[in-house]
């Protein structure tokens, strides 16, 4: 079970640096990633909330700086509510079936999956496909597609569900710790607003960051 970001293409982003040539559909989170990956992991929450400010629809926020960067982060660092595309992919070692977050869904999300544990109900994971998790019994099901009536879907217990999302919230934290670093050291005049956006969407504790990133 990994966190992962809905992936975009850079095209011609220039802000900071980041990975090239992006291939795979998602991104995930963990400590381990490249200093241009966690560039990119930030575009792409950026790029979720770079939302041009609305008075008419009550949106009350200040209008975008004049700046390119100040503008391009405007939307993570104002909104109150903020979203990231994307959620948590789950891979079956045994049977090979994969889960993927739907359409619509986002990380900030993931921890709702622990109310299935609690027996409150299903988790929805977006849409087009309809990936779900529900409990049933002692065992939870994650259904890939629960509009198909043959949909696959991986089965574990309980309690190895709460350890793989034990495992997601320290991926995302050792995420954090890295790109609190990169954001040091790539937007030293945005880097503390940039990192509690970060903490608020994704979202863990900040553990103040080990790791050097340039």
């Amino acid at each position: 079970m990994q966190p992962v970001l809905e992936t975009r293409a850079p095209d011609g982003f220039s802000l900071w640096p980041v990975a090239e040539g992006v291939s795979s559909r998602f991104t995930a989170l963990s400590g381990n990633l490249t200093s241009a990956e966690v560039g990119t992991a930030l575009m792409l929450i950026a790029r979720c909330n770079d939302i041009d400010p609305d008075p008419g629809a009550g949106d009350d926020r200040p209008p975008r700086p004049a700046d390119p960067l100040g503008s391009f982060l405007h939307g993570l660092l104002t909104f109150e509510d903020l979203f990231a595309a994307g959620g948590l992919r789950v891979v079956d070692g045994s049977t090979g079936v994969t889960l993927l977050p739907g359409c619509c869904n986002g990380l900030e999300d993931w921890r709702d999956v622990y109310s299935v544990l609690d027996g409150t109900g299903r988790a929805y994971l977006g849409h087009d496909p309809d990936p779900v998790v529900e409990l049933s019994g002692d065992r939870v099901r994650l259904v890939v597609d629960f509009e198909q009536s043959d949909s696959p879907v991986i089965e574990l217990s309980a309690v190895e569900l709460r350890r793989l999302l034990d495992g997601v919230g320290r991926d995302l934290a050792d995420f954090l710790a890295l790109a609190a670093d990169w954001a040091r050291f790539h937007l030293p005049q945005h880097a503390e607003p940039v990192i509690d956006a970060l903490v608020r969407v994704l979202p863990v504790p900040a553990n103040g960051g080990t790791r050097t990133v340039s």
